[in-house]
């Protein structure tokens, strides 16, 4: 019996339970409801934080693409640097000794002060000679600096010197057979005068029995002439620099 009283008695506190349940589940409840303001503020929250975050991403884009232009080339070094030389540097070179880790900024630092030079009417660019630049003055000034070199310019390269490189150059690669047949005379003196000068090399042979020397121009012929390619050299209308 006393089990059955303990068992009623449990039944009858089973509705107070049940109320202090119910009561513990609205207040519950209500401090839910009463907390959604807040959940929502929070909810908005974190929208602005993911605003900001892309704005943020944004702006770490914008450090980048800045970043890519970040690396000004000083061109009074980059004029020191082609002034200092007699022989033309690529952009790859110029690049290293500045310090940069590409070429495009070298370049587009050579248009700018080739826009310079020719806005405050300069007598001299950055030329592209033999795969990399030089300072040149300007074409209208060759003569007066030719009469001024003219000495020099004897002492290096005969007549007979210069028609020989001359048909060499337009005709490479070349049999000094042909040469020789274009000029009327033998080349053979001449031609090794050249390859001393480093302005003619052995460009290879010639498919034919006793696999005869081929000659061509060397890049310090370009240089000296101011040319980027031998499809720089004056072209009289319709022919083709070389046989290549």
């Amino acid at each position: 019996m006393l089990r059955l009283v303990k068992d009623d008695e449990v039944i009858e506190a089973d509705p107070m339970e049940q109320q202090n349940v119910d009561a513990r589940m609205d207040l519950q409840d209500g401090d839910l409801h009463d907390g959604d303001p807040h959940d929502g503020d929070q909810q908005d929250g974190l929208v602005d934080e993911n605003a900001d975050g892309t704005t943020d991403a944004e702006g770490e884009q914008d450090d980048a693409g800045s970043s890519a232009t970040a690396e000004l080339v000083d061109l009074g070094l980059l004029e020191a640097l082609l002034l200092s030389t007699q022989h033309p540097l690529t952009a790859g070179r110029l690049a290293e000794v500045i310090g940069l880790s590409t070429t495009k900024p070298v370049r587009q630092a050579i248009k700018e002060l080739n826009s310079r030079y020719e806005s405050t009417g300069r007598s001299f660019r950055i030329e592209q000679v033999a795969g990399g630049f030089q300072i040149l003055t300007l074409p209208q000034f060759g003569d007066p600096l030719k009469k001024l070199h003219q000495k020099e310019a004897d002492a290096k390269l005969t007549k007979a010197a210069l028609e020989t490189l001359a048909i060499i150059a337009y005709k490479q690669p070349v049999l000094r057979a042909d040469v020789e047949a274009i000029r009327g005379c033998a080349c053979g003196e001449t031609i090794r005068s050249l390859m001393e000068k480093h302005l003619v090399k052995i460009a290879g042979r010639a498919e034919e029995p006793g696999r005869p020397i081929l000659y061509g121009t060397t890049k310090r012929f370009l240089e000296l002439f101011g040319l980027n390619s031998v499809k720089d050299l004056p072209q009289p209308e319709g022919s083709n620099p070389g046989k290549g």
